[in-house]
């Protein structure tokens, strides 16, 4: 049996596979496993919580971790010794997600693109046909992240809390959530996985895309982020398409196209789940 994992923040996709790419299990969703913001007792317990993981784990001979917070080796190394530890007859690999993006995206395997994610959290790569290149570490949620779910939770409740937003909006958003400051503040800085919380507050942006104030709140995040990631591979572009993988990019399509014609980019796919791709990927590659 073949695990492949896609794994953001917030919530990770498990699809369990033969050699031949058939499922064997309905697809597993689990909590995220983040390993650069969770603790090793709380990614082991995020997985054992899901009793089918636990009932095949002896079965699991490859598993193929794609996630959030995989992208530098600490995190990286435990992770994958937590994964030993519960599938313990298989082989792990645990790569970043933006390889999954990239995998999940391309038209074909030696295909080079510009690859970006636009979820809970974001980054973006280029990938030559054969390795993946970046120009920026991503330094988390806090500091960049421009133009993911964490990014506009945030700024809808910075406009909430600075009367920025337009009444009808602001009375829609506080009928939605519990915006009482101390409840904020608690998620915030005493609860685990504040990026995921923030992200929480990202479909409201899709539920009111009537509002000019929405569309130039959209537009304003994927402005940043075309300019401090996609803009770093401005010779690429010359030639390469941009593909977007997250459920952030799947919603915004036309936003992001509207930034691309202005900054001059080409846009290519976008996929707001890439385990399909994924598991396509990996069994035609076994």
């Amino acid at each position: 049996m073949i695990l492949i994992v896609d794994s953001g923040s917030t919530k990770a996709d498990w699809i369990a596979v033969d050699s031949n790419g058939n499922k064997l299990l309905p697809k597993i969703r689990t909590k995220g496993l983040n390993p650069a913001t969770l603790p090793e007792k709380k990614l082991r317990k995020r997985i054992k919580n899901s009793q089918e993981l636990k009932d095949n784990r002896a079965a699991v001979t490859n598993v193929f971790f794609y996630g959030a917070g995989c992208g530098t080796e600490k995190p990286n190394q435990l992770l994958g010794e937590v994964l030993k530890d519960i599938f313990f007859n298989a082989e792990i690999q645990v790569k970043e997600d933006t390889l999954a993006a990239v995998y999940s995206t391309i038209n074909k395997k030696d295909e080079a693109a510009v690859v970006c994610i636009l979820g809970t959290g974001s980054n973006c790569s280029y990938f030559d046909g054969k390795e993946e290149h970046q120009k920026v570490k991503s330094l988390g949620y806090s500091i960049m992240d421009d133009a993911s779910g964490n990014y506009y939770g945030r700024q809808l409740i910075r406009d909430y809390y600075f009367n920025h937003m337009p009444e009808n909006i602001r009375i829609a958003f506080e009928t939605k959530y519990n915006v009482e400051d101390d409840y904020i503040k608690y998620n915030l800085y005493k609860q685990p996985n504040p990026n995921a919380y923030l992200a929480s507050f990202a479909e409201f942006i899709f539920l009111h895309k009537d509002s000019d104030y929405i569309i130039d709140l959209i537009k304003k995040g994927i402005r940043l982020f075309a300019t401090n990631m996609i803009m770093q591979f401005k010779e690429e572009l010359k030639t390469v398409p941009v593909h977007f993988a997250g459920s952030i990019a799947f919603f915004a399509q036309d936003e992001i196209k509207e930034v691309a014609n202005e900054m001059g980019f080409t846009v290519g796919n976008f996929e707001r789940r890439p385990i399909e791709g994924l598991v396509a990927y990996h069994t035609n590659n076994l």
